[in-house]
């Protein structure tokens, strides 16, 4: 049985920088720091920053006054920065940029007069942050089936908007059903689609087409756009699996298996990933193959707030 490992696979530039800053702020500040919601989708990720130290709510009310308190990866909607402001909240923002940027173009189109038609998971973290922009200028549309019959108000300007962590296969056939109700129908000049997604994607479907017959995708089962990466493969024909870690793998998986691809969602620790990998050799798994589709170098800067308490704690010492 042969191993085929996806690259790039694992932490993208905003859960790695997301999780620094939490890091971080536990060394900077120390223990404890509030979280609100899971700083990124992983039970792994978490479970290491709880044990230093950090805590983790769903909401900001459940934080004490003047404590020091993050906001998850995904982004939030305007009310949120408002209770930290209530609270005296040291406030930390750990969204991603990428997020960021879709908040920002939902205020720039808002203010040039578009209705925006929006992409995405209901109930996600990052949809409900970026809905919160502006509620009644924006509909969410989530599949195909969705798009044929979603009531829009009559506009003459609409722009769809995504959510970040859904790959360019996800929302063609959504924004081309769309097109045919609404051919005025326009989209953002750049592409909102998080590269690390796109990247991930890619290289599942380059695995299938090296004979892979089983793909092992490591992820919190909470994790979109590791869920993703299971029907990437299963779409072109490839049983799947989405797993936390090597204790999830089941031996009549790989009964008849011969070539297994394993990959990992953009907020799974490479640590559990060789732990998928020492199992499947374990169970009989030889040569480990990389697959290559494409090197990442972005790096997200840490926030200025916390960087200049670091530097001032660093002077002192």
């Amino acid at each position: 049985m042969k191993i085929l490992l996806a690259n790039p696979r694992g932490f993208c530039a905003g859960v790695d920088r997301a999780v620094k800053i939490v890091e971080m702020a536990l060394d900077v500040f120390g223990p404890p720091v509030y979280v609100r919601r899971e700083i990124v989708h992983n039970s792994h990720v978490v479970g290491a920053l709880r044990d230093k130290g950090a805590v983790f709510v769903e909401e900001l009310a459940d934080v004490p006054e003047q404590a020091v308190a993050i906001l998850s990866a995904h982004g939030v909607a305007p009310e949120v920065f408002e209770q930290a402001k209530a609270k005296s909240l040291k406030l930390i923002d750990a969204t991603c940029p990428l997020v960021t940027k879709v908040h920002l173009e939902v205020h720039r189109f808002v203010k040039q007069g578009y209705y925006i038609v929006l992409i995405g998971h209901e109930g996600h973290d990052e949809v409900i942050g970026t809905m919160g922009e502006s509620p009644e200028n924006i509909t969410l549309v989530e599949n195909e089936s969705q798009a044929r019959t979603v009531g829009l108000p009559s506009h003459e300007k609409l722009m769809v908007l995504t959510q970040t962590t859904l790959g360019v296969d996800d929302t063609q056939g959504v924004i081309q059903v769309l097109r045919e109700r609404f051919p005025y129908l326009e989209l953002p000049p750049t592409d909102d689609v998080c590269y690390a997604t796109q990247n991930r994607q890619d290289a599942v479907k380059a695995m299938t087409d090296r004979g892979m017959d089983l793909l092992l995708v490591t992820g919190s089962q909470n994790s979109s756009n590791a869920a993703r990466l299971v029907e990437v493969g299963e779409a072109r024909g490839v049983k799947g699996h989405l797993i936390d870690g090597p204790e999830e793998i089941q031996a009549e998986w790989l009964e008849g298996a011969t070539c297994v691809g394993v990959t990992a969602g953009a907020s799974t620790p490479e640590t559990v990933v060789r732990a998928v990998i020492e199992c499947l050799e374990r169970h009989g798994a030889g040569a480990v193959e990389l697959v290559t589709t494409a090197e990442e170098d972005t790096v997200f800067q840490m926030p200025v707030v916390l960087r200049r308490e670091s530097e001032a704690k660093a002077s002192k010492a």
